[in-house]
């Protein structure tokens, strides 16, 4: 039987986007099931107090060297975006708009990828039209589903599902009923699918 692994996670979100590189091979190795659980990073920030590790200049200066070493270490492709931090509201709620289209998969590394390897400004709502329509996805549909007051109630389940279960940023996991943050701890992840 596969395991599964709840992430919760926002495409502004660099740390996500290196975690979700991340659990796409432990997925295939460890035939895992990986429940995505797209939430609003600004949302989780502004109910628990908390903020971008970049707002504190040491920890972001620090922040960015050691995403660099972690994407180095995995070969994972990543460039820090100029536009960041990007409004991801559009971005976020277009996801369950693919689910509900059943071109989730696509959708997710389509921005991930316009996010953190091409640098793209996905805050323009005309930049996110382009990129959708160049990875062959229905930008018209997508961006008319980020309207859909029950997309628009089912992020704001789902952020506050994940800040009631202790969550305080992004990207947050589950596993066996135990919280991991952020993609350095996706050891401890690969040590449970492992067992």
């Amino acid at each position: 039987m596969s395991k599964a692994v709840e992430f919760f996670f926002d495409f502004g979100s660099p740390t996500s986007y290196l975690a979700w590189r991340r659990l796409t091979v432990l997925q295939d190795q460890y035939d895992a099931v990986i429940d995505y659980r797209p939430f609003l990073l600004g949302g989780v920030f502004k109910a628990t107090g908390n903020s971008s590790p970049i707002m504190v200049p040491a920890k972001g200066k620090y922040m960015l060297t050691d995403m660099a070493r972690f994407a180095e270490k995995f070969g994972i492709a990543m460039n820090m975006n100029p536009y960041f931090p990007v409004n991801t509201l559009p971005l976020m709620r277009g996801a369950y708009g693919a689910k509900k289209l059943g071109c989730f998969d696509d959708y997710v590394k389509t921005v991930f990828e316009a996010l953190w390897v091409d640098a793209a400004n996905m805050g323009d709502p005309a930049v996110i039209g382009s990129v959708l329509s160049a990875a062959g996805l229905d930008a018209g549909a997508l961006i008319a589903l980020t309207q859909d007051p029950e997309i628009k109630r089912t992020l704001i389940k789902v952020t506050e599902e994940a800040v009631n279960r202790g969550a305080f940023g992004a990207p947050t996991m589950f596993m066996d009923g135990e919280m991991y943050f952020g993609q350095d701890r996706i050891d401890f992840i690969e040590d449970k699918l492992s067992a």
